[in-house]
């Protein structure tokens, strides 16, 4: 059975509502899009663009719709954007243990259970873990020596120093990593107040150096993603993968990724299955 780790308690983001044309510069901005590239991205005239960007055209839901395909809005953004205009939400937020998204979760449930005895875990967009296999639950008890992480969300696991970071063997790559793609979710969602906060927060953490504060424009972030723990002796070695959700109708569903963790040597293969055998977790 899966170990439901306790959803964080900040509730979920509230996009300011705003005026619709401020909302739609913020994002333009942020793209990096002038109102021309938008318009012919979009479809439309310049002019058309710019009398919905200052008030002077109420645009319709197909319109937004457009703009918003064109914008690469997530399905949270789109709701703020159509309620900014004035129009009712489009997509629904099920929370995951409602039961219209039991099949989803049962789901989920068979893909963290299926990568035993190696380490998955279910996060939302903000790396919250809201659910992790018991491999996973082993190996950060293992690697905290025996004591649970006093964190459940994933960036502060990796740049808290009383947390994972100890065992962290690559712990710049592995932040810094993370850190871009927490910069890119920053910069590409204007209104998403908790992805800045959470920015801010793990930018104060000791030893995180000042240059990260700055979006580096010049790298990407990895495709795949290898973390080295070094643990009483042991090294133990991983790439993870990310899973993501096609063609989603619902806010929750669209903001869920599950991140599968896999060894990349056969001592960590045998380390995890030794870690398997011993006593279970409470």
């Amino acid at each position: 059975m899966n170990a439901n780790l306790r959803p964080p308690s900040a509730a979920t983001p509230a996009v300011q509502v705003a005026h619709v044309g401020l909302l739609l510069r913020e994002w333009r901005s942020a793209r990096r899009l002038s109102q021309l590239d938008l318009a012919l991205d979009a479809g439309i005239s310049t002019r058309h663009l710019s009398y919905i960007e200052t008030g002077k055209s109420k645009p319709s839901p197909e319109m937004l719709a457009r703009l918003a395909d064109t914008l690469e809005m997530s399905l949270r953004e789109r709701n703020a954007l159509l309620v900014a205009a004035g129009y009712a939400p489009r997509y629904p937020e099920s929370q995951l243990a409602t039961p219209a998204m039991a099949q989803v979760r049962h789901a989920i449930e068979l893909m963290l259970k299926q990568q035993e005895p190696y380490p998955a875990f279910l996060m939302n967009r903000h790396w919250d873990i809201l659910m992790a296999n018991e491999a996973a639950v082993r190996m950060n008890r293992f690697l905290l020596g025996g004591r649970d992480s006093p964190h459940r969300n994933m960036l502060r696991h990796v740049f808290d120093p009383n947390d994972l970071r100890g065992a962290l063997a690559n712990w710049e790559e592995v932040a810094n990593d993370l850190l871009a793609h927490l910069h890119n979710l920053v910069a590409s969602s204007p209104g998403d107040t908790v992805a800045r906060e959470l920015l801010e927060e793990v930018l104060s953490y000791p030893g995180v150096p000042v240059r990260w504060r700055q979006r580096d424009l010049s790298t990407a972030p990895t495709p795949l993603l290898t973390t080295v723990f070094h643990r009483d002796g042991q090294e133990i070695r991983f790439f993870s993968t990310i899973t993501t959700f096609g063609t989603p109708r619902d806010v929750t569903l669209d903001e869920l990724h599950v991140e599968s963790c896999y060894p990349m040597d056969e001592a960590t293969a045998e380390f995890c299955g030794r870690l398997r055998s011993l006593k279970p977790t409470a």
